[in-house]
């Protein structure tokens, strides 16, 4: 009896066309970041399951329900990453990066959930990630949403995306509405979908992002969350809001958004978008004042940051990045292949690319196999060219063929 192999259900195989889109994608976000002053890092896949627990808060879909957490062979607890800040966070106390502040950190790759798959939404999906370690004042979170915005612009989706703001005040503010909210949906606790009744005693503020239709309609008439601001938390969210007109980033106030970590205080926002179904956040994120302390710092430093998902911006987008085209080396006669050999060596120590193949056949089908290739030249190798140190080149795009020296061939190639 013979079995398929095939990939883990919700794990997908990026082929060469897809990939060459997330690397676009990637590369261009990059780029974006570096103009802000931002530097790449990388965390590794594995962490101890403390970090994302004590962070994210055990009521959080992510620690409850998505993380894919195990013991290893000496039976420590340990995780895949489901999100970055915390390993990023993790990272910048590890290697003691408190004395080098501000900390701008660009992260891109893979994440795991286990969720159910759909498209868009995979079980091993990536995304792109910034965290600002540092950031202090109300100019730091309208820059960062700036950052979002220009991304979602150079890579031509900005247009299809709304970005909805809101602020959830300082911890006292926050605080002060959670025991609202406690007493408000106390209230509606038959009613209320089975995760939001555990959480209202823990943490009711995520029963605003519950994706229950009927905790939606619940939530609806829940009370504002500015009516709970302090002055100063007052001020701070006018003052980005102020900052963000200064810098042209339109926006909307949603004061039902809510974001699905603990450790989220004042600004936060996303941008949706329609053209995704229900799946419509495209990259989001918030300020994170108290997160070092909870991770067990004696200290916190004010910081922000956000995420967006690699897959979605795919969909929304029309991407199309420019292919590699190869040169294709095709040796005509035995007495050929070591100087074919000895010219895609040469060709590829000036870092041209070049295919070779030795294997022979008919003259038509290899030069057939070039131009599927989205070859731009051949260069056929013959016993002319091997007693006269010289290459026959055909250019694939006008037709034309020239026999040509060492230095003008890699001058060609290179200006190609």
């Amino acid at each position: 009896m013979s079995s398929k192999l095939a990939p883990l259900r919700g794990m997908k195989d990026l082929l060469p066309d897809e990939f060459l889109v997330h690397q676009h994608i990637e590369k261009t976000a990059l780029r974006v970041a570096e103009l802000y002053d931002y530097n790449a890092i990388s965390t590794p896949l594995l962490e101890s399951v403390s970090v994302f627990d004590r962070t994210l808060g055990d009521t959080s879909d992510v620690v409850s329900k998505e993380m894919y957490d195990f013991q290893d062979k000496k039976g420590r607890n340990i995780a895949l990453r489901p999100e970055f800040t915390a390993g990023v966070i993790r990272a910048f106390i590890s290697n003691g990066l408190k004395q080098q502040l501000p900390q701008k950190l660009f992260s891109s790759g893979p994440l795991f959930r286990y969720d159910r798959p759909q498209e868009g939404r995979q079980r091993q999906f990536h995304q792109l990630n910034c965290e600002y370690i540092g950031a202090r004042g109300a100019y730091s979170d309208a820059e960062t949403i700036s950052l979002a915005s220009s991304i979602l612009d150079k890579l031509d989706i900005l247009n299809d995306t709304k970005l909805e703001l809101n602020s959830l005040g300082c911890m006292n503010s926050k605080e002060n509405y959670q025991q609202a909210l406690r007493e408000y949906f106390t209230k509606y606790r038959d009613d209320l979908s089975e995760d939001s009744k555990n959480r209202i005693e823990k943490n009711p503020l995520r029963i605003l992002d519950s994706k229950s239709e009927a905790d939606k309609k619940i939530s609806a008439s829940a009370l504002d969350i500015a009516k709970y601001y302090t002055k100063d938390s007052l001020e701070y969210f006018d003052n980005v809001k102020s900052y963000l007109e200064k810098l042209g980033v339109k926006y909307v106030v949603n004061p039902r958004l809510a974001r699905g970590m603990d450790y989220y205080s004042h600004t936060i926002f996303e941008f949706i978008t329609s053209k995704l179904g229900s799946q419509g956040t495209v990259l989001a994120g918030g300020r994170y004042d108290s997160l070092l302390s909870m991770m067990g710092e004696s200290e916190d430093i004010p910081s922000i940051g956000f995420a967006a998902g690699v897959e979605r911006i795919a969909l929304m987008g029309n991407f199309n990045p420019k292919k590699r085209r190869t040169n294709v080396i095709i040796p005509v006669g035995d007495d050929a292949h070591d100087y074919a050999v000895n010219t895609a060596s040469l060709l590829r120590g000036n870092d041209i690319c070049v295919s070779l193949e030795l294997s022979g056949g008919k003259m038509t089908k290899r030069v057939q196999s070039a131009v599927a290739m989205n070859a731009r030249f051949i260069i056929f190798l013959g016993s002319d060219e091997v007693g006269s140190s010289t290459y026959k080149v055909k250019d694939l795009d006008s037709a034309i063929e020239k026999k040509l020296g060492k230095t003008e061939l890699l001058d060609l190639l290179h200006k190609r």
